[in-house]
């Protein structure tokens, strides 16, 4: 816990202050009570009960006291909530790299695994949607809460030829604002039809007039977030760095996921052996202008740990919140219960 205002602590300097107070007008009421010929007959009347109850309200106001001052101390902590953010993008690249069994069974197949692991840890109100992309992006799954949907989806993915780690991310952020307008601004080198029959947009087409459209503070959209994961770097396409431009300036953080050894490594496709490293560097550029955070994992077990972060980020989330009102309210409640005890027990207000 922390103060916004610490120097209003120094009021409880008055606490041992007033504690003495109430000993000293003890005392003084002591002296000056009627003096009975046998004062233990007294104490045996009033009994041990008695005796410690009348200093119960004075406690009471005495810790309300110290309530009240510390909700002037304007109080802060660190409390984990439900996270605000609904809708989540998997943009997972299937280039033919993610055939490569460096990691058992292979990529592709531990990414699927690791996947379908976070799907089933979400919550139901949580709205996930899949993208796919490789020499071009599609959506294999519209946002949905059904999981045996996402499972699915996931099951679906098929490898292709080139990486558009720029695709990925623009197709995501058309997913998660479908009424923008916004295209893909890839080549189409022969990849086949998306799911609907249609292909995806090629650079030389015509765009269609955007609409007006305003940038927002990087990271404050608290609705939506993409995670992108990628064995490999960009062939084709738009630049990643632009399209995180564009995530950011619409808010949405996106989660740069590197699968695969940092220094790169060598595995085997078909039979080939073939050298592999993904963009390290641009996928912490990406995670950075997002206001997002970048994960790395060579092993099918460390991109599980990474999903398993990644989803308590959704799920919780730890949020500082001043408590000012709760300790006024704690203090309120306090001076109320000794008034009442006070008057129950002596018929008058400390």
């Amino acid at each position: 816990m922390s103060f916004l205002w610490p120097q209003a602590l120094w009021l409880l300097l008055a606490a041992p202050a007033l504690v003495a107070l109430y000993i000293f007008l003890l005392r003084r009421k002591k002296k000056n009570a009627l003096r009975y010929a046998s004062l233990g007959l007294v104490r045996e009347a009033l009994g041990p009960r008695q005796r410690f109850r009348r200093h119960v309200p004075p406690l009471l106001f005495l810790l309300a006291m110290i309530a009240l001052i510390a909700a002037i101390a304007r109080p802060s902590a660190t409390i984990t909530l439900p996270s605000e953010q609904r809708t989540i993008i998997l943009a997972v690249d299937v280039s033919l790299s993610m055939r490569a069994n460096d990691v058992e069974p292979s990529r592709i197949e531990a990414a699927r695994a690791a996947a379908k692991e976070f799907v089933r840890e979400q919550p139901s109100d949580v709205r996930i949607g899949i993208v796919s992309f490789a020499g071009s992006a599609s959506v294999v799954q519209k946002p949905t809460r059904d999981h045996d949907e996402l499972i699915a989806a996931i099951d679906r993915l098929q490898l292709q030829l080139h990486t558009a780690i720029g695709s990925g991310i623009i197709m995501s952020l058309a997913t998660l604002f479908p009424d923008e307008g916004l295209e893909l601004a890839i080549a189409d080198f022969g990849v086949a039809p998306l799911r609907d029959g249609t292909r995806a947009k090629s650079l030389d087409r015509p765009r269609d007039e955007k609409k007006e459209f305003k940038p927002v503070p990087p990271g404050s959209n608290r609705s939506a977030a993409i995670i992108l994961l990628t064995d490999g770097r960009r062939t084709i396409g738009p630049d990643p760095l632009e399209a995180a431009q564009m995530a950011a300036d619409r808010g949405v953080k996106v989660y740069a996921v590197g699968f695969g050894k940092a220094g790169g490594g060598t595995a085997t496709v078909d039979g080939m052996p073939i050298y592999m490293r993904f963009d390290e560097e641009t996928l912490k550029a990406i995670a950075a202008l997002t206001e997002a955070e970048y994960f790395q994992a060579s092993s099918a077990a460390e991109l599980k740990k990474v999903y398993e972060t990644l989803n308590a980020r959704y799920v919780l989330e730890k949020k500082e919140t001043e408590i000012s009102a709760l300790a006024s309210a704690l203090g309120a409640l306090l001076v109320v219960a000794a008034a009442a005890l006070s008057l129950w027990w002596t018929h008058r207000i400390v």
